[in-house]
């Protein structure tokens, strides 16, 4: 597979925030109608791996002036099973749903973790 450059990196990011405004006005949802927080798209959960989730968070690339935590904390909020579950999942395709619960759910455990990791740097002093 080829190395995405740089604009490849930040063109995606452009589009998975389109694709993050349009999802709400959507009346039918399917796996491939979601963002999925990877540089390339998975096309099952167990594809939505802790390495590919914490590559795409902490990319140098990602928009806006955020800090890593504070970018997590986003992605967090769009993942989090309370709200996904509530407000995005009943719109998912009956046959689709199990599978986008099932990596909506990788997902925020990969962010939680990632989350963790950086709270226990931060608190042994590793600023760098």
């Amino acid at each position: 597979m080829k190395q995405m450059s740089k604009e490849d990196v930040i063109k995606l990011f452009e589009e998975h925030d389109r694709r993050w405004s349009r999802l709400a006005g959507l009346d039918v949802l399917f796996w491939s109608s979601f963002p999925w927080p990877m540089l390339r798209p998975p096309s099952d959960p167990e594809q939505i791996t802790y390495p590919e989730v914490q590559a795409y968070v902490l990319s140098p690339h990602q928009p806006g002036e955020k800090t890593s935590k504070e970018r997590i904390k986003d992605y967090l909020r769009k993942w989090h099973p309370d709200r996904f579950e509530t407000k995005l999942l009943p719109k998912v395709r009956e046959d689709d749903r199990e599978t986008v619960k099932e990596g909506a759910g990788a997902v925020a455990r990969h962010l939680n973790k990632l989350l963790s990791s950086l709270s226990v740097s931060d608190e042994n002093g590793l600023f760098g």
